[in-house]
């Protein structure tokens, strides 16, 4: 069996790549202190960001031109979810004309993953995800959301409407 030796030199090369880092670290925290303005950090609360109008953000449950929900509880969304964040729960609706309705409509959206797939399945409209982004909270227990939340949040004033009416649809065939 033989033995190598390694030279005693090739700790000295890890006090040079330390240094180099060192100096690259410096220069970039000098060039970012001495020209602020070309600096892409945001001071955040004051500076926001403004995301384009494609973007998605939190989930908002559309509304019928009545206030009620547009959901039928037809568990497209839900059954599409890779993330299985959505829960529904139906019953017969009152209107003879209405199959069901949602008596119970949770996302949890530390599991959710934003991917939109929800919003692509769901035939009546009724899922959207929309341009808000802060969700802030002290618990789990904050981040569920159910059908008031989603639907009739201060921020929505009343709601997000659907662009077409059941009449509409129907007309359209849809």
């Amino acid at each position: 069996m033989s033995v190598m030796k390694q030279k005693q030199d090739s700790n000295s090369w890890y006090f040079l790549d330390v240094l180099t880092g060192l100096r690259i670290t410096m220069k970039h925290l000098l060039t970012n202190l001495f020209n602020r303005k070309k600096m892409i950090t945001l001071n955040y609360p004051e500076e926001k960001y403004e995301y384009s109008p494609r973007f998605k953000g939190n989930h908002v449950l559309t509304v019928k031109k009545d206030g009620s929900i547009r959901c039928t509880a037809c568990m497209l969304c839900a059954t599409n979810c890779p993330a299985e964040c959505i829960t529904i729960k139906a019953s017969e609706h009152p209107d003879a004309q209405v199959e069901k309705y949602p008596i119970s409509y949770e996302i949890d959206i530390l599991r959710c993953v934003f991917c939109g797939f929800c919003e692509e399945a769901c035939p009546v409209d009724a899922v959207r995800l929309g341009p808000e982004w802060q969700t802030p909270g002290l618990n789990g227990a904050n981040f569920i959301y159910d059908i008031n939340h989603l639907a009739y949040r201060s921020n929505l004033k009343g709601g997000v409407q659907s662009i077409l009416d059941d009449q509409d649809r129907h007309k359209a065939g849809i």
